[in-house]
């Protein structure tokens, strides 16, 4: 007989983390794999800037992320108060130095959209255009020669602590089996059926630079025992997957492919041939460096480049932005120059040593936005990947989106855009 659940979740990054709390909180059985390590992929990086679009041209996908950043707050504190871990969240907003006149009269526009469409009734956020230089930022003095925008929006977490947070979150929840190092063989969506080839974790673990801590949380004493798949193994001497195991089936009665980019070809073999990949891996890098930053700093932005202020006197800085690439998780000479920029923009990061350089592939749709919704024709099988650079101030709305489609219920409807249908009809003029 094989194993049954009652969602299947594929990918074990942030997107199907907070799937899997969701869907277990709503008293539906889960089983999450991941084909590595859970939170091993885009989810471990370093930088944890949370950024609003624009607040012009507004629309029904910009107000799907202002409620998401304005709720992520509170669902991060009951998980903290669950587990007693911290995602050292804080909303300490954006400054964006204005080196030109013209960019200022951009910015005067800006404020006055904030003012119309960042309120949700109960609170007003704003895209202030004030004079000089920011007070208490130390930042190079020709970067505001028009002056600053604060943008009282943004927040920053540390991405590794959310990955830890939710991991403990969810392994307090009964009906939960976490598998790591599973390997998604084959996915049979008329039959609810699905083919995981797994072996126990190797002995090592990550740690992270900013927590000191093993990135791994061990089970906790509610955490039901739960038996292993047939074919989950023991690792070799070799480590990666015993040739000679035979894969293990489950059945579901929904699916969730949270893989990041390995999402999109799993997605595309239950759709008819494409005129083109529903979506692609950027390669992005950053860096870790020990800094006396106050925690408390907004997040500094300017051409591309953050500097994060992050607790325990650390900056993460990054990223860039990369379409074509050799290896996906080496740093080059891309990160050097980010790093130059970082200093060159606040010059008491030009001693501060680098004891960290990250290299990922985050994913992106054909639309840039995030891709969520049944697949056409496999209603279900839920997709719930893209986001790119904006995954960790949403998941957990479209965790809650991708639920809706479970439950029958309407708690996150999803904007036309962001979801499978919506993108390929609009990207790839393909209707299903």
């Amino acid at each position: 007989m094989p194993d049954t659940t009652d969602v299947l979740i594929v990918g074990g990054g942030v997107m199907g983390l907070w799937a899997a709390l969701k869907t277990a909180e709503a008293g539906l059985s889960v089983t999450l794999i991941d084909a590595g390590a859970i939170g091993h992929g885009a989810s471990g990086g370093v930088l944890g800037a949370l950024f609003p679009w624009m607040p012009d041209r507004w629309d029904a996908k910009k107000q799907y992320q202002l409620d998401a950043l304005v709720s992520l707050p509170a669902e991060i504190a009951r998980l903290e108060a669950l587990t007693g871990l911290s995602a050292n969240f804080r909303r300490v907003g954006r400054i964006i130095p204005l080196p030109g006149d013209h960019l200022r009269v951009i910015a005067k526009r800006h404020e006055r959209d904030a003012e119309a469409n960042w309120n949700t009734g109960t609170e007003q956020f704003h895209w202030h255009v004030r004079d000089g230089a920011p007070e208490g930022v130390e930042l190079a003095p020709d970067c505001c020669a028009a002056g600053h925008v604060f943008d009282t929006l943004a927040a920053r977490i540390e991405p590794r602590a959310l990955v830890r947070l939710l991991r403990a979150a969810l392994e307090r929840q009964g009906h939960v089996r976490i598998v790591e190092h599973a390997r998604l063989v084959s996915l049979d969506a008329e039959r609810g059926r699905a083919e995981i080839a797994a072996r126990h974790p190797p002995l090592s673990c990550r740690t992270s630079p900013l927590q000191g801590g093993r990135s791994d949380v061990a089970p906790t004493a509610l955490q039901p025992e739960i038996p292993p798949f047939e074919g989950e193994m023991s690792r070799s001497d070799r480590g990666g997957y015993d040739a000679d195991v035979k894969p293990s089936e489950i059945t579901f009665s929904h699916a969730f492919v949270a893989a990041g980019t390995g999402s999109f070809p799993i997605l595309e073999t239950l759709l008819p041939p494409l005129p083109k990949p529903l979506g692609q891996g950027v390669k992005g890098q950053a860096a870790l460096l020990r800094a006396d930053l106050d925690p408390a700093n907004p997040v500094v932005f300017l051409d591309g480049i953050y500097v994060v202020a992050h607790e325990g006197g650390f900056a993460a800085i990054g990223s860039t932005s990369e379409n074509r690439f050799d290896d996906p998780h080496s740093s080059d000479s891309r990160l050097d120059e980010v790093i130059a920029r970082a200093r060159a923009l606040i010059p008491s990061l030009r001693d501060a040593a680098v004891i960290e350089r990250w290299a990922g592939i985050r994913p992106k749709a054909i639309g840039r936005d995030p891709l969520v919704g049944p697949v056409p024709g496999h209603d279900n099988v839920v997709a719930l990947t893209g986001g790119f650079k904006i995954s960790f101030g949403m998941a957990h709305r479209l965790a809650d989106s991708a639920l809706d489609f479970v439950k029958g219920t309407v708690v996150a409807p999803l904007p036309a855009n962001f979801t499978l249908a919506g993108q390929l009809e609009k990207e790839l003029d393909v209707v299903l």
